[in-house]
């Protein structure tokens, strides 16, 4: 099909990437810091802050260890919280508009989520994106591990080969994912992260969900790490 690269298939991020829930996951974790007694956070510290495992940004924030009860009480917190905010959540701006792009210019798609499976499920379907989808895949066992190894699992029932895979996401770890399996990535500006931090990474980096699809499709839009740079920052 002769998309530049070789890619063929698009794996979505969910969290800070399809669905735009920054302000529900900021208010999620300081219901989660108020249940240890800690200081509430504002989303410039959660940029600045915001790590891979969950549980060092918490200490970063917290500064100092946290005890495995308290982890207990502080993660039963967060999804509570995060939870009840579910029904609020919306597609992130223009998440419909490039599903239809990236369906129209031939590519597969499909979505990889570090969140619970059978959460995630009902929510896509409410969003109506479903349809876009060969395969939708959430944690189905709690931890799970990082991200990496779930792509690995989620390229393989694909059947599709990691260098024709372009991963979309909005964090460091999702580029730490795509990266060790050969995958290519484009970072989105979701609010995980500064945007400097996600420059320094020299991927691209995108303002919008159809950026990122432009960049898998057309050779001359920069999907070489580093060349999404020169567009002005907002």
């Amino acid at each position: 099909m002769g998309h530049s690269g070789g890619v063929r298939h698009l794996v979505w991020d969910w969290n800070g990437t399809l669905v735009d829930d920054h302000a529900a996951v900021v208010a999620a974790i300081n219901d989660a810091l108020a249940a240890l007694a800690l200081p509430a956070i504002d989303s410039d510290a959660f940029r600045t802050w915001f790590t891979r495992p969950v549980q060092r940004f918490y200490e970063q924030v917290a500064g100092r260890p946290i005890e495995p009860g308290e982890w207990q009480a502080l993660d039963a917190a967060y999804h509570d919280s995060y939870g009840a905010r579910v029904e609020g959540l919306e597609l992130a701006a223009d998440a419909r508009a490039a599903l239809e792009a990236a369906e129209a210019a031939g590519l597969g798609q499909s979505l990889l989520s570090m969140w619970r499976h059978q959460d995630l499920v009902p929510l896509v379907e409410r969003l109506g994106i479903a349809g876009f989808f060969v395969r939708v895949d959430g944690l189905r066992v709690p931890g799970g591990g990082g991200k990496t190894e779930h792509l690995v699992e989620h390229l393989a029932a694909l059947g599709v080969e990691a260098p024709a895979a372009l991963l979309v996401g909005d964090t460091l770890d999702d580029l730490a994912a795509a990266r060790a399996v050969g995958a290519g990535c484009v970072l989105y500006d979701g609010g995980s992260h500064h945007r400097h931090a996600l420059e320094a990474t020299g991927a691209p980096v995108v303002d919008t969900l159809s950026a990122a699809v432009k960049l898998a499709t057309d050779p001359g839009s920069g999907t070489r790490p580093g060349t999404a740079r020169h567009r002005p920052a907002r």
